[in-house]
C-alpha cells in the first residue's frame, strides 16, 4: 500500500480544540492553492520560538473548507509565517475565544 502525505488527503474528523482562561485558538482560512502549506506562529518578539500547522482541506456542511487551526495558545499576540517570512503580526488570541484570520481574499503563493 501507498503512502499518502497527511495534508493530501481530506480531514472529515471534528476539530477539539484546547482553550480556557487564558488559553486561546487560532483558525487560518485559506485557499485550496494552500493546502499542504506549513504555516508557523511565534509570540510577538520572540520570532525564533514557533510551532506549526499545515493547511489542511476539512470537511464542512458547506463543502471543503482548507484551514490552519491552532489550539492551545496563551492569550497574547503572535506573529505567523510562511516559508521563513513573516505573513502577519500582531495577530491577537484571546482566552478562552477562537480568532480567525481570512487569508482567501490575499492568498499566498503556493
Amino acid at each position: 500500500m501507498g503512502h499518502q502525505h497527511y495534508s493530501a488527503r481530506r480531514h472529515p474528523e471534528f476539530v477539539v480544540l484546547e482553550i480556557g482562561d487564558d488559553i486561546g485558538a487560532l483558525v487560518i482560512h485559506a485557499t485550496s492553492e494552500m493546502q499542504g502549506v506549513e504555516i508557523e506562529v511565534s509570540p510577538a518578539e520572540e520570532d525564533s520560538r514557533r510551532s506549526h500547522k499545515e493547511v489542511l482541506e476539512r470537511s464542512t456542511t458547506d463543502g471543503p473548507a482548507f484551514t490552519a487551526v491552532f489550539d492551545g495558545l496563551a492569550a497574547g499576540e503572535y506573529t505567523l509565517w510562511v516559508r521563513g517570512e513573516p505573513r502577519a503580526r500582531a495577530v491577537s488570541v484571546e482566552g478562552g475565544a477562537i480568532a480567525e484570520l481570512d487569508w482567501r481574499a490575499a492568498p499566498v503563493a503556493p
